[in-house]
């Protein structure tokens, strides 16, 4: 499969970069910097909001691993979103977006989210809020073919990878060991295999480590 990544940069785009390149599909990455600090092949320098259709036609997937955290900067989780859903609308190609778990639902009725929960922490609901309403909009789009990957609360950069994880839903979901936690690594192997399985269009899934 062609797979693009756009944001290449951070470190769950080079980790889903080297997991989908293990497994012999071809991987184009779209960066800001420079140098090609991934281990695609066929890196090329352009900023998330310069791609065009031209940049992304032909490809079977693309994968919006777009981070912010500053306040400032927090609305173009919506802004990246929308850009990459306008330019592949009518398209066969996928768009799956590297979520956030903060707007997993904590109740069967999906009326409470995780971030409006009292021990949730505070300085993270500016990102968990800003990632939701991107969500929620994406939510509203039926000319795009997307996903959208939630991982557990505790999501580790430097974390084990195991090869195993839980599939779930929308809601916010702990694993045996009462745990709500996943590498980035592992995350990328649950992200790769969704590219491949083409499984679930126009929804949001959640993954734990198992």
């Amino acid at each position: 499969m062609k797979i693009a990544v756009a944001a290449a940069n951070g470190r769950v785009a080079k980790k889903v970069i080297a997991e989908a390149l293990s497994r012999g599909h071809e991987v184009v990455a779209f960066g800001r910097h420079a140098e090609n600090d991934t281990q695609a092949k066929d890196y090329r320098q352009k900023d998330i909001l310069d791609l065009t259709k031209e940049d992304l036609a032909g490809f079977d997937a693309v994968v919006d691993a777009f981070g912010a955290w500053k306040e400032e900067t927090l609305p173009l989780h919506s802004t990246t979103t929308q850009h990459l859903a306008d330019i592949i609308s009518g398209t066969d190609t996928r768009l799956l977006i590297v979520g956030g778990a903060g707007s997993l639902y904590v109740d069967l009725e999906h009326k409470v989210q995780l971030f409006d929960t009292p021990d949730f922490p505070d300085a993270f609901k500016p990102l968990a809020t800003a990632m939701g309403k991107a969500l929620a909009e994406l939510r509203e789009r039926n000319d795009v073919k997307w996903t959208y990957i939630s991982p557990a609360a505790d999501f580790q950069a430097d974390g084990e990878r195991t090869g195993k994880y839980i599939l779930a839903g929308e809601e916010f979901t702990l694993n045996g060991k009462n745990e709500s936690v996943i590498s980035y690594a592992d995350y990328a192997i649950a992200m790769v295999d969704e590219i491949e399985k083409n499984a679930h269009i126009q929804q949001r899934i959640s993954v734990v480590r198992a």
